[in-house]
């Protein structure tokens, strides 16, 4: 290149640069040029500018000397040709905004442009822009929430960089880490590099949620460059999970996946090595070596922690993974947390107390939800201890499936400890044993050692605004009496299953907690004091009732959640009454209840979004009059409203789906009684977004109706049918064309069918329930749909006569990662007894009735010991080998589990063959022994019903 000096009148020496793309071939051409200067820079209007092919640009010689090292190099010294100009070919509008940016003009950098703007900074040696490009990264790659940096452009961006520009590299793999979970929700994740995914993975500030999260997404990464990415560099990148911290159930299925596999069996330490051998034993093998496989990913940035189903959790690993990384460097650190973490005692509330300076490194402030359900080896007083040291910020608990302590306490000690908390979920599995449905034969109470009651502390109010307690049948009127004086702020409460807590215990709280307005209460003796409560403008307490008053409104109007389904004793002209006023109710739930039609038409509601009024004796027209003047309604449950389908009322019913197809968009839909094929036309603009489908018994929708389900409904996830005529080609298409379906049940159904209707791959089927629908299947049906359905997490069968004790290998091979086992009727499964499943490590709910008599009478402290997530369990006598089943007694014998049903049948001769003396005999259910564990005792129930 040369140059050209020219004296611009002013004394100053200018140059002209002749700019020209880079990808022009004839640079020499002097068409279509425009001539500018450097002096009304403020001036420019690129768009109008970049139409020229050529753009001349007269610039102050020394300003461009002096800011630019590449033109310092070409025009320094004595150089001064005036008859040629300096020719630039690169990008136009990348160089007229460095060059306008040189001489004043602001420099705008964007996410898209940044790369263009450094790489021309950077050639042309400007030092000044390069500082300001980095800044801008800088800043842009640390602001929290919505990215300034799209991942595509982060993706150049690091693959711009090389040995001497690594600080561009360790920006973007930090910013990556820290938003990993945001970049695997971008569409272009698939084009991350390997070797940038890989030190992503490495980076000390790589936020995840859980180690399940983490090898969802590598998993999802490989698929998406499988054609690209060896079985080496998947294995590399599979290496960095922490396999001894995924979920049983996650970890136990994912043994089908052959790089994940193999890494697993690798591994020195997985989830069930921690469960079987102690903590000390691992530590000792491992020496003085990294722990890291052992802990929990904690950075500055977590948000979120999730170990839900990790039974390997304990105190000592919660303990381990807040300790810093410097840790295994630090011997006399070192020394003494391992004397903590390896005592044979276990940890209280004083272990955790090891130093003020170590918990002062222990601290992770951005921490504010915490997922520890279905961690059975984790104490909540311990794993609350912990968290009040390290967690300080934390807004949201999750503690489902323990039972192991009293709620008062619990609730006493999470409000002392955690100041910001305001969510807290402490569900249970709901008892079988629902009071107000269910006679009861007899009923006693065995009780264990438990603590003397706790009263709460006088303190200042908390800001739990949210509390659940679904299914704790410890929780009594008291406790709902101390929750109402601490949480003056509570909007939300479930006690859905809390069979111990009164309807005046109820009405109490609604009283006194001025602020509710959603209220889950199935199950309970939620009745009519609860009810005239919330109808009531006076029921207040303390203070805060005059400025209440002063509103002159009852809670009803405020309500937007109110659950009562299975409740019994209400009035129903007060509930009438409560309708007419709860006008802000978006989600109600009256399933097996008495109301009656008056309390749907006197409801005056415009907001409704879920509308359940499953087996009640509604009318067509009280539902249609509901949805008429509830546009956003997105779910209706009406499976067993007979009275949808009453004489002369087929009109009635026509108006109720007429009305959802021209006004809604359902999510979610259960019908029964009534409901036909006619109908489905009818609700086609409302359910091309459904996701769930249920009908039931008195709803027919024929074979056309199947059969056009998948093309009507293409995003369904859950498909529910009973008594319906189906057959394999329906069967097959709606498994063909709806990939998104995760769950599919089909119970009762009539018309022939066959192993075919199973042979579509379905890798994203995640429950599969088969009653009295396939009878014909074998032990090499069931091989066949473990490889198409391969993903299963529940499985349950009814009527398969023709498995055997083989099946269970079958069962346990091809789903390894079962959470719900159920098998009844299902031929001789159970002659010789229950070993293979004991494979099936991370089994929760398991149920064995009439397998064949082969269950050891010690079966059932065989399988807490050997299934450590195991809390329900459902036998029957007929099965058992020595016609008896031995029952834990105590707390530690039964380890997580929390219910316990055994059925006892009858033997009964065939009425068709009574005259003959060997007439067959068959089995009637003649009562269920069900045994319930709280915090405090196990209660033994006997009922007449089989549940």
């Amino acid at each position: 290149m040369a140059s050209t000096a020219v004296d611009d009148g002013g004394g100053d020496a200018s140059v002209v640069l002749k700019c020209i793309d880079r990808d022009e071939c004839n640079p020499n051409e002097e068409e279509d040029v425009v001539m500018i200067s450097t002096t009304d820079v403020y001036s420019w209007n690129l768009p109008s500018i970049l139409q020229y092919r050529i753009v001349k640009v007269k610039v102050e010689r020394n300003r461009l000397i002096e800011k630019s090292s590449y033109f310092r190099g070409l025009l320094g010294g004595n150089f001064s040709d005036p008859d040629v100009e300096v020719i630039v070919q690169w990008n136009q509008p990348t160089f007229l905004s460095l060059l306008a940016s040189l001489f004043g003009s602001p420099l705008d950098v964007t996410s898209q442009n940044f790369l263009s703007i450094f790489e021309g900074a950077l050639y042309f040696g400007m030092e000044m822009i390069l500082s300001q490009c980095k800044i801008w990264l800088t800043k842009a790659l640390s602001v929290a929430g919505f990215p300034m940096v799209q991942l595509s452009d982060l993706v150049s961006i690091w693959e711009f960089g090389s040995e001497l520009l690594d600080f561009l590299r360790e920006l973007c793999t930090s910013y990556l880490a820290k938003n990993f979970i945001w970049a695997f929700s971008c569409r272009s994740f698939g084009d991350v590099q390997h070797d940038l995914l890989l030190s992503t993975i490495k980076h000390p500030h790589l936020t995840v949620d859980s180690e399940k999260q983490l090898c969802n997404i590598l998993l999802a990464w490989i698929a998406a460059n499988k054609e690209c990415c060896s079985v080496d560099a998947c294995i590399t990148l599979l290496n960095q999970i922490r396999i001894s911290l995924l979920p049983l159930w996650f970890a136990a299925g994912k043994n089908n996946y052959q790089s994940l596999s193999m890494c697993s069996n690798e591994s020195s330490c997985g989830a069930l090595t921690l469960l079987k051998q102690p903590l000390t034993c691992l530590m000792d093998a491992q020496g003085a070596g990294d722990l890291l496989n052992l802990k929990i990913r904690l950075t500055e940035f977590t948000q979120r922690v999730d170990l839900a189903g990790c039974p390997q959790i304990t105190p000592a690993i919660l303990l381990l993974s807040m300790l810093p990384s410097s840790f295994s460097m630090e011997p006399l650190l070192r020394k003494k947390v391992v004397q903590l973490l390896i005592s044979h005692e276990p940890l209280s509330g004083n272990a955790f107390r090891i130093s003020c300076e170590m918990w002062s490194k222990l601290t992770f402030e951005a921490v504010h939800e915490i997922d520890i359900s279905n961690c059975p080896m984790l104490h909540l007083q311990d794993a609350v201890e912990c968290f009040s040291k390290s967690f300080p910020s934390l807004r949201k608990l999750k503690a489902a499936n323990h039972l192991r302590f009293r709620t008062r306490r619990l609730l006493q000690l999470l409000v002392d400890r955690f100041p910001l908390l305001c969510d807290i979920d402490l569900t249970v599995d709901i008892s079988p044993v629902i009071i107000t449905q269910m006679p009861l034969i007899a009923s006693s109470f065995d009780s264990v050692s438990s603590p003397s009651p706790v009263l709460w502390s006088k303190q200042l109010p908390s800001n739990i605004t949210k509390l659940t307690l679904e299914g704790l049948i410890d929780v009594t009127d008291l406790d709902l009496q101390c929750i109402s004086d601490i949480c003056v702020s509570l909007t939300y409460i479930s006690l859905k299953g809390c069979i111990s807590v009164s309807d005046a215990g109820i009405s109490s709280l609604v009283c006194r907690c001025l602020k509710l307005n959603s209220i889950v209460a199935c199950d309970t003796h939620f009745g009519q004091q609860s009810i005239l409560a919330l109808c009531s403008s006076n029921a207040c307490y303390g203070h805060v009732a005059v400025e209440h008053n002063r509103q002159n409104t009852s809670q009803g109007s405020n309500l937007q959640v109110l659950h009562m389904g299975g409740c019994k004793g209400i009035n129903m002209t007060s509930l009438s009454k409560l309708m007419s006023e709860a006008y802000m109710l978006k989600n109600i739930c009256l399933r097996d209840t008495d109301v009656i039609d008056d309390c749907l038409f006197n409801f005056c509601g415009s907001s409704l979004e879920v509308l359940d009024v499953s087996n009640t004796k509604v009318s067509a027209a009280a539902v249609a009059h509901v949805i008429g003047q509830n546009p956003g309604l997105k779910c209706l449950k009406a499976r067993g409203c007979k009275n949808l389908l009453q004489q002369g009322s087929m009109t009635e019913s026509k108006n109720v789906y007429f009305e959802l197809g021209k006004l809604c968009k359902l999510d979610e839909i259960s019908v029964g009684w009534g409901f036909s094929y006619l109908f489905l036309e009818a609700l086609k603009p409302a359910i091309s977004l459904l996701k769930a489908i249920e009908v039931g018994l008195g709803g027919f929708l024929s074979h056309d109706g199947l059969k056009l389900l998948p093309a009507t409904c293409p995003l369904l996830e859950s498909i529910v049918l009973y008594f319906q005529v189906i057959s394999d080609d329906i069967i097959v298409n709606m498994l063909e064309s709806l990939r998104h379906l995760k769950s599919f049940v089909l119970c009762h159904c009539l018309g022939e069918t066959s192993s075919w209707s199973f042979k579509v791959g379905m890798p994203n089927l995640r429950k599969l329930r088969l009653e009295r629908v396939a009878p014909w299947m074998s032990n090499a049906d069931l091989i066949s749909l473990s490889q198409n359905c391969a993903n299963l997490i529940e499985l349950s069968l009814l009527g398969c006569r023709l498995l055997n004790s083989e099946s269970q290998k079958i069962i346990s091979s091809g789903w390894p990662g079962l959470i719900s086992i159920h098998l009844e009727e299902c031929g001789q499964v159970t002659s010789n007894g229950v070993e293979a499943l004991f494979n099936c490590h991370a089994l929760e709910d398991v149920l064995f009735r009439h397998n064949g008599s082969g269950i050891q009478k010690g079966f059932i402290g065989d399988a807490v010991t050997k299934l450590p997530m195991l809390r329900k369990l459902s036998l029957d006598i007929c099965d058992a080998k020595d016609r008896d089943f031995d029952i834990p007694e105590s707390n530690d014998d039964r380890h997580f589990l929390n219910h316990v049903k055994i059925a006892r049948c009858k033997s009964r001769r065939c009425t068709l063959n009574m005259q003959h003396v060997g007439a067959s005999r068959s089995s009637a259910h003649m009562e269920t022994l069900i045994l319930t564990w709280d915090s405090k005792q196990m209660i033994r129930t006997l009922v007449k019903e089989r549940v």
